[in-house]
């Protein structure tokens, strides 16, 4: 499913993470986000069961403008599913995962190189 509207129109670097939910750009959200070149979106998936290639569809819409995405999976380092992993080859987009702590800070850092990155982060207590 795709986001529809952004809670802010662009990227932005990550303030804060952890009761479930993010701090960005002086607002909160509660749930998993979505950053894309496109803005911040909330995104579906609680768990990373719930990684399907449909989830990530907003991201392949916007693949001219993305190089890769970083994958926060959780509290934990775990692995997609190969069937997500070939949905970001096909759409030529690269795929870096890790826990969604290591992602928000990677993330902040790519950002302010002007890397063209996204991020998909699944929300920690």
């Amino acid at each position: 499913m795709s986001p529809q509207n952004p809670y802010f129109p662009e990227r932005v670097p990550i303030d804060a993470y952890g009761n479930n939910g993010f701090r960005f750009a002086g607002t909160s959200h509660r749930g998993s986000l979505l950053i894309l070149p496109g803005g911040v979106y909330g995104w579906d998936p609680v768990t990373s069961e719930d990684f399907t290639p449909e989830n990530f569809s907003h991201v392949f819409e916007q693949a001219m403008q993305i190089d890769f995405l970083l994958l926060g999976t959780g509290k934990t380092l775990l692995s997609p599913s190969a069937e997500v992993s070939k949905a970001f080859v096909e759409a030529n987009v690269g795929l870096e995962f890790m826990d969604t702590g290591a992602a928000c800070r990677t993330f902040n850092v790519l950002l302010g190189e002007e890397r063209a990155v996204a991020a998909a982060l699944l929300a920690v207590e």
